[in-house]
């Protein structure tokens, strides 16, 4: 299993989730986080106003998948989330040691 992090543009997050929805993937966590990378200082319009500040606002979504969609998953995201500007965004992929369903005590992809 793997566990897909990708922070994206918050106007972006339906366009992911919708793309995911597509692949398969039946769940996922978003929140919302504040950031930066290479476009520290420089201005950022975000909803209609300009910032220059060294945070942006940002969402994380965390997701985890079989490893045999992993690839998918981090294309559909990478698709779903481009607008070819900077702080589009990262996507990282880790690897999951075990997964346990909470309600079920269903373990790994069945807790998927």
């Amino acid at each position: 299993m793997k566990l897909i992090m990708a922070i994206i543009k918050p106007f972006k997050l339906d366009d992911v989730r919708e793309a995911l929805t597509a692949l398969g993937v039946q769940g996922l966590t978003a929140t919302e986080v504040k950031g930066f990378g290479r476009q520290k200082g420089q201005t950022e319009v975000y909803r209609g106003a300009e910032y220059s500040v060294s945070f942006l606002p940002k969402v994380k979504i965390e997701v985890v998948v079989p490893a045999d969609m992993a690839a998918s998953t981090v294309e559909a995201i990478q698709k779903a989330g481009n607008t070819g500007r900077i702080g589009d965004g990262k996507i990282f992929v880790l690897d999951v040691a075990q997964a346990m369903r909470i309600r079920t005590g269903e373990t790994d992809a069945d807790a998927l």
